[in-house]
């Protein structure tokens, strides 16, 4: 989701229809090089999976993996991977057979060489691609050829890309792009959440939320964890611009 004004060196604008070479496996001598020296932003989505790899709570999750950070002004926390302290900055699931928790991994992981890149309106979402060619990817020189909508579909990036865009309307609300500062509270809320659904579920279940009351069969379909990230995204986008509603 990042803004496609701006693209980084060795980085440029691809039709989702262009043809490209690539793949990635083992026997690519450059194998698991593009898992080190790398920050990996994080989003709700992609915490919900890693916790399904990994068996951990999301509080647990949380402490041992991710690192949160909010610059002064920013509406939202940014949340990212933590990386092994190896000297070259390792991700933490990454060992000498490849992505440990690889049925799991994050979207940017799946999707690489590309970067997606989503503006919403009012009446539609618009995707545009990036293909990034680092120097040391050997990938390229692989005979596979790709296309940009064929590779995310082959990545199973689907589902990653819905609930990012539905995160997006929280991000890229009007009122956030005029310049809006949430709450210190709503900000906790919005970790709460989006990244800590275990907490999050007992809070809701517990009727510890003054502002929501659920009837028994709401709370059971809350057990499942995409259905709570579907209610935090949407109760998030109520409570937080509420007041943008009614004027």
């Amino acid at each position: 989701m990042t803004d496609i004004g701006f693209l980084p060196e060795n980085t440029s604008r691809i039709d989702g229809d262009d043809i490209f070479s690539f793949a990635c496996h083992p026997q690519v001598k450059c194998f698991t090089e593009c898992c080190r020296l790398l920050e990996l932003a994080l989003t709700p989505y992609d915490v919900l999976r890693l916790r399904q790899a990994t068996g951990l709570t999301s509080e647990e999750l949380l402490a041992k993996y991710i690192i949160t950070e909010q610059e002064p002004g920013e509406a939202f926390p940014r949340l990212y991977l933590s990386m092994v302290d190896d000297g070259r900055a390792s991700c933490v699931f990454v060992d000498k057979d490849g992505c440990s928790v690889y049925a799991h991994r994050p979207g940017a992981c799946r999707t690489y060489p590309l970067g997606r890149a989503v503006a919403r309106t009012d009446s539609s979402v618009q995707e545009h691609f990036v293909i990034m060619q680092e120097k040391h990817c050997q990938g390229f020189l692989e005979a596979a050829k790709q296309t940009p909508r064929g590779y995310n579909h082959d990545q199973e990036v689907t589902l990653y890309n819905q609930f990012n865009d539905a995160v997006l309307e929280i991000l890229q609300h009007r009122a956030i792009l005029n310049g809006f500062i949430p709450s210190r509270r709503n900000v906790e809320l919005f970790i709460l959440a989006l990244y800590n659904l275990d907490t999050f579920r007992s809070v809701l279940l517990g009727n510890r939320l003054r502002f929501i009351n659920l009837n028994s069969k709401e709370k059971e379909q809350l057990q499942d964890d995409e259905n709570l990230l579907k209610f935090g995204i949407s109760l998030l986008r109520e409570h937080i611009f509420s007041q943008f509603s009614r004027s």
